[in-house]
């Protein structure tokens, strides 16, 4: 027998359970003061102050426990509970206990309606506020921003009848997150949803088949139809376009009746979707539901357009939003992780990536923010204007630019971004939805060409936006011009209203960064997204001081 002869060869041998060069989490951040595109934007557009208020929202976006909650929600779906255990048809939804931490922090920091309350009250950014602060806390988890989103969307859709909007509003604005079926009256708030699309039209609402019916009560009508979706089915009430006598009308759809009795909605299915799993998009059937009459039979469409106007600013809010959460995982791995013998964040090709992400949330933090700042001036009629047409421009732009920046970002952290844990594979399945929701990328791009064709004044707005800085970029003022020469084409405008859609979104987030952010920010961009062969491809910059831009980008923590 051969004796075992002791070596120190051991100490050179791997340690298999020790983890080397591998990056710490990003928590224990402040989600809006480490963003300076952000800051600077809201300070600019309205006071230091604001970005005060957001102090709290902004330590408690960053933490560990947002971000675990973040996680929790999406693994644990949420569930269709059609019957109670005695076989009464009660159509609830269950969530995970994190689904309701952030709902409540959400509700509790004012991100839902609050601001039109606030407006009223003399609080002249009320609007801006709530943008930077649903822009931040939305970068813990996407999902339970669509109720979020559509609460805040309702009320000035509500203002079409002053006694309804009387009823809703004070429930809808207060900072109470109070879940579950029960007369408003017993509340201490409410979430608002809303049903338009159907089966057999989608976008095309003017196609829907839901039956509205008068009953003997004034105002009030039986709807009998089915809603293809309808996102947040737990909502207290919701907003629905019905066929009256009349022609196509707005409706509002309360969960619970006056007398304390549930309405009949009947939720048919949870949708299987693609992007986050925490929130419950669904299907329902309305047979004999109770609505009011939300202004007049036949207006359903001009009723319910403030609210696709609010949720559409949402849309880029939220997209803009996707690409910060992305931007900061990627610039915090690459000054973290080693790889070829030193940091990814010193290799030219990376740093070079990292930057082209960063210019591109900038751009589009600027524009989400001058658009939310818009809201706050209702009188003011370039501000209305612009508002008109830069909606669905950045809807269009920014939205559709999202999922390549995503994915960009996750190619940035290699293997470790494609799995669950780093988050990035949620941002992924994310970041086609906003193009989707609130018309797609053709019905953005045909709303540009007939608020352009309909109202003049759009376009005087767009361009005395532009032309703010006019003089202080070569390549920006020629893309200004080239826009202007494709206006000119009217023979062509339909087939290429994408490709001038996007012209003018990127022209009005280059005029922003060339008036107000670092020079190095507006020569990236300018220098990439204009009168180059540049094609979308991350990484490809040619001018700026890219180290700067990386470390202005990178959270601080």
């Amino acid at each position: 027998m051969t004796d075992l002869v002791e070596t120190d060869h051991h100490d050179d041998l791997l340690d298999l359970r020790a983890a080397t060069n591998q990056v710490p989490p990003l928590v224990g951040h402040h989600v809006v003061t480490s963003d300076l595109a952000l800051t600077e934007a809201v300070t600019r557009l309205g006071s230091a102050a604001v970005v005060d208020d957001l102090a709290a929202l902004g330590a408690e976006a960053g933490s560990e426990e947002a971000r675990e909650h973040g996680m929790l929600a999406n693994r644990h779906h949420p569930e269709l509970v059609p019957y109670d255990r005695f076989g009464t048809r009660i159509d609830e939804v269950a969530f995970h206990p994190s689904w309701h931490w952030l709902m409540e922090r959400a509700v509790g920091h004012g991100l839902q309606a609050a601001p039109w309350e606030r407006q009223e009250a003399g609080d002249v950014h009320a609007h801006l506020r709530r943008a930077a602060g649903f822009f931040a806390w939305s970068q813990t988890e996407p999902g339970h921003g669509c109720p979020i989103s559509m609460t805040y969307a309702a009320v000035p859709a509500l203002r079409a009848d002053d006694a309804i909007a009387k009823e809703w509003t004070p429930l809808l604005a207060a900072r109470a997150y109070d879940p579950g079926v029960r007369a408003p009256s017993d509340k201490a708030g409410a979430l608002a949803g809303m049903g338009m699309t159907e089966k057999q039209g989608g976008s095309d609402v003017r196609a829907n088949r839901t039956q509205a019916l008068p009953t003997a009560d004034d105002g009030w009508y039986a709807l009998r139809g089915h809603k293809w979706f309808t996102s947040a089915p737990m909502n207290d009430v919701f907003l629905v376009l019905a066929q009256a006598p009349g022609g196509l009308t707005c409706f509002v759809v309360p969960r619970v009746l006056p007398d304390g009795s549930r309405n009949r909605i009947d939720v048919v299915r949870l949708k299987d979707k693609l992007g986050n799993r925490s929130n419950a998009s669904s299907e329902l059937e309305l047979d004999g539901t109770l609505a009011q009459r939300l202004g007049e039979e036949g207006r359903g469409v001009r009723t319910i357009i403030e609210m696709v106007a609010a949720t559409r600013l949402d849309c880029v809010l939220g997209s803009a939003s996707l690409m910060r959460r992305a931007l900061a995982e990627a610039s915090w791995h690459v000054g973290h992780r080693s790889a070829f013998g030193g940091l990814l964040v010193d290799k030219p090709l990376m740093q070079n990536v990292v930057a082209d992400l960063a210019v591109e949330s900038e751009a589009a933090t600027a524009l989400a923010m001058r658009l939310a700042s818009a809201v706050d001036r209702p009188g003011d009629a370039h501000e209305v204007a612009l508002r008109r047409i830069a909606l669905p421009l950045a809807k269009f732009w920014v939205c559709k630019r999202t999922p390549a920046m995503v994915a960009e970002a996750m190619e940035c952290l290699g293997g470790n971004g494609y799995v669950e844990e780093s988050g990035l594979p949620l941002l992924f399945r994310e970041s086609p939805l906003n193009s989707i929701w609130e018309g797609s990328g053709n019905v953005n791009a045909l709303d540009v060409l007939r608020a352009l064709g309909r109202e003049p004044e759009v376009l005087h707005a767009w361009i005395a936006e532009v032309g703010a800085a006019r003089g202080g970029d070569s390549r920006l003022d020629r893309a200004v011009d080239d826009t202007l020469a494709m206006l000119g084409d009217t023979a062509g405008l339909e087939a290429g209203a994408r490709r001038l859609a996007g012209q003018m979104a990127a022209c009005l987030q280059g005029s922003l960064l060339v008036r107000f952010s670092p020079p190095e920010v507006a020569d990236a961009f300018c220098g990439s997204r204009f009168g180059t062969s540049y094609g979308g491809t991350f990484g490809v910059l040619t001018s700026g001081s890219l180290r700067a831009v990386v470390e202005r980008a990178t959270p601080r923590t």
